[in-house]
């Protein structure tokens, strides 16, 4: 299944808050075997997930994340202007062990992350852009972001990395992948509520 996750929802339950995406799909789907999800979302973004209802299905696409062969893209509203048009962002991450769950640039213990971006339009003193992950790190498009070796802007209304507002201006637009059955290539694609 793909669902539309709202802003603001874990993907799966936290300490104190068990509401979830993967509550609501073990609900929706309670024949479901396997795990239900096979990857996740930040709490603040938005936008496709894809849920398996099978064990079967879990194992092909968590193969093809591996793989890096599911495409995915990203919209975003950056709270500055970028001055070039697009490009490719290569800074290893990890956890920051002192005030977790931040992320941070470590060239000596992260993990490889790459992600290609895109401008799509200037406007307000504001950037909306595109991004493609290569990899899948946690808060990946957020650091990247907002890292003086990246963009050096970090997202609109990021919490951790910028300046917070009503919400972070993050939304998962599109997913290509093959269907773990058909093996028929498949795509999705949500525009951004912002």
């Amino acid at each position: 299944a793909i669902i539309n996750k709202p802003s603001n929802l874990l993907s799966v339950p936290g300490k104190t808050t068990k509401d979830s995406v993967a509550l609501r799909m073990r609900n929706k789907f309670p024949n479901s075997t396997g795990p239900i999800i096979v990857h996740r979302l930040d709490r603040s973004t938005s936008g496709l997930m894809i849920i398996a209802k099978s064990l079967e299905a879990y194992h092909s696409l968590q193969n093809q994340f591996a793989k890096h062969t599911i495409k995915k893209t990203y919209v975003a509203i950056l709270d500055g202007v970028v001055d070039s048009d697009s490009c490719v962002i290569d800074l290893p991450l990890r956890v920051d062990i002192e005030n977790r769950p931040s992320q941070l640039v470590c060239f000596e213990h992260g993990k490889n992350a790459v992600t290609h971006w895109q401008v799509m339009e200037r406007s307000n003193n504001q950037t909306r852009i595109i991004f493609q992950p290569i990899t899948g790190r946690t808060h990946q498009l957020r650091v990247h972001a907002a890292h003086s070796l990246g963009l050096n802007i970090p997202i609109l209304g990021d919490d951790l990395y910028g300046n917070p507002k009503s919400r972070l201006h993050l939304h998962a637009k599109s997913l290509s992948f093959s269907h773990p059955i058909t093996k028929k290539e498949i795509y999705f694609k949500v525009l951004a509520d912002f």
